[in-house]
């Protein structure tokens, strides 16, 4: 195959448009014995075919994201992730970002295309991009036909619920448009499609040992790929934003997740979420892929009584988990949308997203 010709490392962007090329560059990395020849990249996941090899000993698949706020200069990496994770302390001045600014950030998105642009224009990109996926992307990417107003309402439920464990019965009935509900194995057909397109993606609940009897939750919380999306879904903006602090709690939790996601693969860690059947939730859990070291994450917008509930919410945590089965964790932190990062006497740390870096 000629595009695999030429110099090498190789780049082979949208490899999925041409699906044969996968085959033909394995048997040239057979054939020539040499290591990262090739990078391909796309912007969706085709199903995997029967007649195609699986890459194993020659391929590793690496999950590319919008850029964190470290990555856009928006964050000063002043905590490091990787740091607290191996026991550091956090201390930060005061974020020099306010909350109206961080809507904004919030508004545009990570995308690099977009970081110049202002937030009402990124959005206008963003609903193309999305009515795009509704109509065309959404049924090319497995070869199964889909309704795009039914894709467009299951958009904005994902926006209205993003960051929460909102069920298949829920996104059921509102991608049937008031028509009854829609089976659960059609509403994952069509989750499977967006996650294909690396649109939305799924949070796995965390399911550690631990002291009580208390039973764990298993549903995962539910997010787009970037905050910004959550509000093109939803033909939302940066007023409306700041008249509904409580929706956008929600978003920022869906920044910071975007964020953590980004500085835990860049260290090693998985994330995850808790919730237990006493009502205990904590919003991320951060574990090494040998699951032998934790660390959990609360996400509030700020303010002394939201903090102090999270700091609450961590402390309990670590009286449930069976540290003699589970370790003690690594890090509890509350990451929040500005003021100073600290930390209390038992450990556990207050840190800005502002500061925060991998």
């Amino acid at each position: 195959m000629e595009v695999l010709e030429g110099p090498v490392p190789r780049l082979l962007d949208e490899w999925q448009l041409a699906p044969d090329v996968w085959n033909a560059m394995r048997r040239a990395c057979d054939d020539r014995g040499r290591k990262g020849q090739f990078i391909l990249t796309g912007s969706a996941d085709p199903p995997d075919a029967t007649t195609r090899h699986t890459g194993t000993g020659r391929i590793v698949r690496v999950r590319m994201r919008p850029m964190s706020l470290y990555e856009s200069g928006e964050a000063n990496g002043r905590v490091s992730l990787g740091d607290l994770l191996e026991g550091g302390r956090a201390s930060a001045p005061e974020s020099p970002i306010d909350l109206r600014d961080l809507v904004a950030i919030a508004c545009r998105g990570g995308w690099p295309g977009l970081l110049n642009d202002l937030p009402e224009d990124a959005q206008r990109q963003l609903r193309a991009y999305l009515d795009e996926t509704s109509r065309t992307d959404v049924s090319r990417v497995d070869g199964t036909g889909r309704d795009p107003a039914g894709v467009s309402r299951l958009l904005a439920s994902l926006g209205r619920n993003v960051a929460t464990e909102v069920t298949l019965k829920t996104l059921g009935a509102d991608l049937a448009g008031g028509e009854g509900t829609l089976h659960a194995t059609t509403v994952k057909s069509y989750l499977s499609a967006l996650s294909r397109l690396f649109v939305a993606e799924e949070l796995p609940a965390w399911r550690p040992h631990l002291r009580s009897r208390a039973a764990l939750r298993s549903t995962p919380k539910r997010f787009f790929a970037d905050p910004s999306l959550a509000v093109a879904s939803l033909r939302s903006n940066a007023d409306q934003l700041m008249a509904d602090l409580s929706y956008f709690g929600l978003v920022f939790e869906s920044l910071v997740w975007r964020d953590l996601s980004v500085y835990a693969q860049a260290n090693g860690w998985e994330l995850s979420h808790y919730r237990d059947s006493t009502g205990l939730e904590v919003d991320l859990i951060l574990t090494s892929l040998d699951y032998q070291r934790w660390a959990a994450v609360e996400v509030k917008l700020g303010g002394e009584a939201l903090v102090n509930r999270g700091v609450a919410a961590l402390r309990r945590l670590r009286q449930r988990v069976d540290a003699d089965r589970m370790g003690e964790p690594r890090k509890l932190v509350v990451v929040t949308a500005g003021g100073y990062g600290f930390e209390y006497p038992d450990g556990v740390a207050v840190v800005p997203i502002t500061a925060l870096g991998p």
